[in-house]
């Protein structure tokens, strides 16, 4: 039997415990002092300590233009000078810092829009060197994409751009959503079959496109000098990660019902990727297509469906003064029903005018130049968005917008719709060819302007250099 301890002692024990200091029983760290009353609210005692901000260190310089009328808007080059400024004309401040002034230079239309910005239009513009890269094996290539996770607006198309190595593959794949697509550099064999087992291969050069409806199962392999291309899919919420792949195909099925549907052995799966292959190299393609011609008792993918078309060697559809634009869209390439396109170039000092599209949202993307893209959005809401190398765009149809040059370099990029016919409306054709009367008393503008306006639409118009 336990002995029984007196319950005067746990008294006196519990007793002698609640009166030990309580730092035995506070918590580890480093102890607070509680904020005194005086550091809440006004206070006589604290003072008012001023302090001159308009000191930038290392100082600043105004750039030409910056001065004038905001709502001049002309285009601010701050590549040359220290700490670019907020300022418009009469608008804005000092910004004395932190700043990172890489992203002023990149986009001084942000940091000092035009006065004729207003209200907020939601973003355009979305640069791929801030895509997270998708790597393939054994460096035999790459991706990077634009979605609605950065172009929230852009809800009609996405785009990839991807790089293959010779020998490189893009695996075998297919997707929910069409690809259209179109080559910068290098050449290509892209291969495919159709749901009739029709086949079809063809080897792309620089400036050509191809083009997979939905489900149709294909492959992309570099060759002699690897290529870089520019894939748009017709559904924003396309992601790379999302593709069907004949490597998961085979990885993911038992290969009890593999060897039933192939009638082969077990033995014959031993070696399947274990998953994803995505970009992954192979073995070169050979020189002479035909030995990968291969043909079923359906044949060849008939001519007027073919899935590419060699653009780079079709002249420009228009040529002006200002530049060129080169249309493809189902009227030259039938099997891309939905997918109009245009590769604009675009001179010094020139503007793609403005315009808007009536049954399309525009995705484009750059691919040599600097330009600058004004979008009004309705409900007087407008905003001005700079673009350069590598970057994407996106204007929901309707919304009037222009591509300005505002560098010494052609501006080259590619405007693509979802429409059965590349279109516009152009705004001074519109003027052009509405009654004088009505523009002059709805613009308040002199009979002399208004009978300036032109009748056919201009595309693109020259203009002076940005100095």
């Amino acid at each position: 039997m336990a002995p029984c301890i007196p319950f005067k002692s746990i008294t006196l024990t519990l007793t002698s415990l609640l009166s030990l200091p309580h730092v035995l029983s506070a918590p580890t760290g480093t102890p607070t002092t509680p904020s005194q009353p005086s550091l809440l609210g006004y206070n006589p005692s604290n003072t008012v300590i001023n302090q001159d901000t308009d000191q930038v260190p290392g100082g600043y310089t105004l750039v030409p233009g910056q001065t004038d009328s905001a709502t001049v808007g002309a285009y601010l080059d701050f590549n040359n000078v220290k700490n670019p400024q907020p300022i418009r004309g009469s608008k804005g401040g000092i910004d004395s810092g932190p700043q990172t002034q890489e992203y002023s230079r990149l986009n001084p239309d942000k940091l000092a829009p035009p006065g004729t910005d207003h209200g907020a239009v939601k973003n355009a513009q979305w640069p791929l060197g801030l895509s997270h890269a998708k790597l393939g094996l054994n460096r035999a290539g790459w991706s990077r994409q634009q979605n609605i996770d950065n172009i929230p607006a852009a809800t009609e198309m996405a785009g990839v751009n991807m790089r293959l190595e010779e020998g490189g593959y893009r695996e075998l794949h297919w997707h929910k959503a069409a690809e259209w697509a179109y080559i910068f550099a290098g050449s290509v064999r892209i291969q495919a079959m159709n749901d009739d087992g029709q086949t079809f291969v063809d080897d792309l050069n620089a400036g050509d496109v191809w083009y997979f409806p939905p489900g149709i199962p294909h492959s992309l392999q570099g060759l002699a000098g690897g290529v870089e291309f520019l894939l748009v899919f017709d559904d924003g919420s396309f992601s790379e990660d999302n593709t069907f792949l004949a490597s998961e195909v085979f990885a993911r099925n038992p290969k009890e019902i593999l060897s039933k549907n192939f009638k082969l052995p077990l033995s014959a799966w031993d070696n399947i990727p274990p998953g994803e292959l995505f970009i992954f190299p192979g073995t070169k393609a050979p020189a002479d297509i035909s030995k990968q011609n291969v043909t079923g008792s359906a044949g060849l993918v008939p001519l007027h469906n073919s899935y590419s078309y060699h653009l780079s060697k079709q002249a420009p559809t228009f040529s002006v003064d200002g530049g060129s634009i080169k249309i493809i869209d189902p009227t030259t390439f039938p099997i891309a029903a939905k997918f109009s396109a245009a590769v604009v170039t675009v001179k010094p000092g020139a503007i793609r005018e403005i315009h808007w599209h009536t049954s399309s949202d525009e995705w484009n993307f750059f691919i040599a130049g600097k330009a600058r893209i004004g979008i009004y959005a309705a409900a007087n809401a407008a905003q001005t968005f700079d673009y350069n190398p590598g970057d994407c765009g996106y204007i929901p149809k309707s919304m009037t917008h222009y591509v300005e040059n505002v560098g010494k370099d052609d501006v080259v990029f590619i405007e693509v719709l979802q429409a059965d016919h590349f279109s516009d409306i152009s705004v001074g054709q519109w003027v052009g060819l509405t009654p004088p009367q009505i523009v002059a008393d709805t613009l308040n503008l002199t009979n002399s302007t208004v009978s300036s306006f032109k009748k056919e639409k201009q595309y693109i118009v020259q203009g002076a250099v940005v100095n």
